[in-house]
C-alpha cells in the first residue's frame, strides 16, 4: 500500500515542466517548489514529466535535477525520478561494484520483486549497461555468495498463490536436513529459495515450523557473524515477510551512530509505491515512535522534507 499523496487535482505536464524549469533559474535552486511537484507525481505521472521535459527544454530532467541539487536531498530526488525498473537497475549495477555489504541490496531486489518487475529491471539493466545483471552479478561476487545471488537474480518464478502441500512437506524436510548438517551453501537449499514461487516457499517454511517447532531463521542463526547466513535469513526474510525486512532496514538506519542516508533513502524510494503503509504501520508497532518522527528526528532540510512528503505526511 503506497503512501503517496498525489493531489486531486493535479496541473498539466507541461505546467509542472514549466514549474520545475522556473525552480532551476533564476538565483538559487527552488527546492520546496521541486518536492511540492515530484514528491506528489506517481510513477506514470514522473514517467511524463521527464519526456515533456526534456522535449521542451532539450534537457533530460535528470541532468538538471543532477545540476542543481546535492548531497542527500539529490540522491533521494534522483532515484524517486527514475521509472522503478530503471531506479532498481541503476541500484543493483551500483552494488556489484562494492564490497560484500552490497550484496544485501542485490537480494533484496532480486527477492522482494514481483517476477514481472524483476524481468524489467533485468531489461532496464541491459539498455542502461549494455551488459546483463547476471553477468555483472557472476563477475563481481565469488563463492557461496555468487552460488546463492546469480540464480536470485536470474529469477523468474511463478507469481501464483497455487500451492503443493506435498510438495511443501518433502521440501520443508530437505531444508532442515541440510540445515542440521550445516550444508547452508547446499545446491537443494539454493534451488528452492532461487525458483520456487513466494506462496509456495511460504507454505514450505510453515510446514518447517509445524514440523520442527522453529522458525527456519533461527536455525540459521549459528553463528551471527557469518555474512552468507545473513544473507540467506535475508533471503526468507524479504521472500515471506518483505516488510518487516524493510522496517529493519529503515530501524538500523535511523538508529546506529550516525544515520545510514544510503539504506534509508534506498527503501523510501523504492517501497513508497508499493508497501510504504505496511512498514509504516510495522515500524510503529516495533518501535511505539511513529516513521514520520523517527525521521524527522534523524534528518535535516530539504532531504527531511522529501523523505516525509513520500511516506505521506499530510503537510509534508
Amino acid at each position: 500500500m503506497s503512501t503517496l499523496c498525489v493531489p486531486a487535482h493535479v496541473p498539466s505536464v507541461a505546467e509542472d515542466c514549466e514549474q520545475l524549469h522556473k525552480a532551476f533559474t533564476g538565483w538559487g535552486t527552488n527546492e520546496g517548489l521541486i518536492i511540492s511537484i515530484l514528491g506528489h507525481r506517481n510513477a506514470a505521472q514522473r514517467k511524463l514529466i521527464r519526456q515533456v521535459y526534456a522535449e521542451t527544454y532539450g534537457e533530460d530532467l535528470l541532468k538538471a535535477l543532477d545540476k542543481e541539487l546535492t548531497n542527500d536531498f539529490e540522491r533521494i530526488v534522483l532515484l524517486w525520478t527514475l521509472d522503478p525498473s530503471e531506479r532498481d537497475a541503476y541500484l543493483t549495477n551500483e552494488a556489484t561494484k562494492r564490497w560484500t555489504s552490497s550484496n544485501k541490496v542485490l537480494m533484496e531486489i532480486a527477492c522482494t520483486r514481483s517476477p514481472k518487475e524483476l524481468l524489467l529491471a533485468r531489461e532496464a539493466y541491459h539498455a542502461r549497461f549494455k551488459r546483463s545483471l547476471e553477468e555483472d552479478v557472476a563477475y563481481h561476487t565469488h563463492g557461496d555468495f555468487r552460488k546463492l545471488l546469480v540464480p536470485l537474480v536470474s529469477s523468474y518464478r511463478y507469481g501464483g498463490d497455487d500451492v503443493n502441500l506435498t510438495l511443501a512437506k518433502s521440501e520443508a524436510k530437505l531444508l532442515h536436513e541440510k540445515i542440521s548438517k550445516k550444508a547452508y551453501n547446499d545446491d537443494d537449499l539454493i534451488r528452492i529459495l532461487a525458483t520456487r514461487s513466494k506462496a509456495q516457499i511460504n507454505a514450505t517454511l510453515n510446514q518447517y515450523k509445524n514440523e520442527f517447532g522453529n522458525d527456519i531463521n533461527k536455525n540459521l542463526k549459528a553463528d551471527p557473524k557469518d555474512e552468507f547466513l545473513a544473507i540467506l535469513r535475508g533471503t526468507i526474510k524479504c521472500l515471506v515477510c518483505p516488510e518487516k525486512y524493510f522496517e529493519k532496514a529503515i530501524r538500523l538506519a535511523i538508529n546506529r551512530q550516525g544515520t545510514d542516508e544510503g539504506a534509508l533513502t534506498r527503501v523510501v524510494a523504492t517501497q513508497a509505491e508499493v508497501d510504504m503503509k505496511i512498514i509504516k504501520d510495522e515500524y510503529q508497532k516495533r518501535n511505539s515512535v511513529p516513521l514520520d518522527r523517527a525521521i524527522a528526528k534523524d534528518t535535516t532540510g530539504d532531504y527531511e522534507k522529501m523523505l516525509l512528503a513520500l511516506i505521506g505526511q499530510e503537510e509534508a
